[in-house]
């Protein structure tokens, strides 16, 4: 199982960048896949899940209405398209693989994450 996230950069407030986050070893269909972020001196943050059986899709507060997370079934690749950027979304982005038996109401806590992605960083700043 191996999930390779890529896509950070630098980006202008109120810019936009697409993350996209490539598994391999499993089906996208079996499993739920979210999306962290981790900025300096704070803990890492559960942003979105993504678990297509159902169609649920979660996002934090923080970034609802301004990232969505989408899917390529021909790359088996999840994409987190992120709009109108701030400097508050500097910070290491990760994607991973949920444990089977995670609880949706915890999708946000990175211990119900089994596998997960090296990290893209991301800087918002002029």
């Amino acid at each position: 199982v191996q999930l390779q996230a890529s896509g950070g950069g630098l980006v202008q407030p109120g810019g936009s960048l697409r993350l996209s986050c490539a598994a391999s070893g499993f089906a996208l269909d079996d499993y739920a896949i979210g999306w962290f972020r981790q900025a300096p001196g704070k803990e890492r943050e559960g942003i979105s899940y993504f678990y297509r059986r159902g169609g649920r899709k979660y996002y934090a507060e923080s970034v609802r209405g301004r990232f969505t997370v989408s899917r390529d079934d021909t790359r088996n690749t999840v994409y987190l398209q992120m709009h109108s950027l701030k400097a508050e979304d500097t910070a290491v982005y990760y994607c991973a693989r949920a444990s089977p038996r995670l609880i949706l109401s915890s999708w946000r806590a990175p211990s119900n994450y089994q596998y997960w992605g090296q990290g893209t960083l991301v800087t918002v700043s002029s």
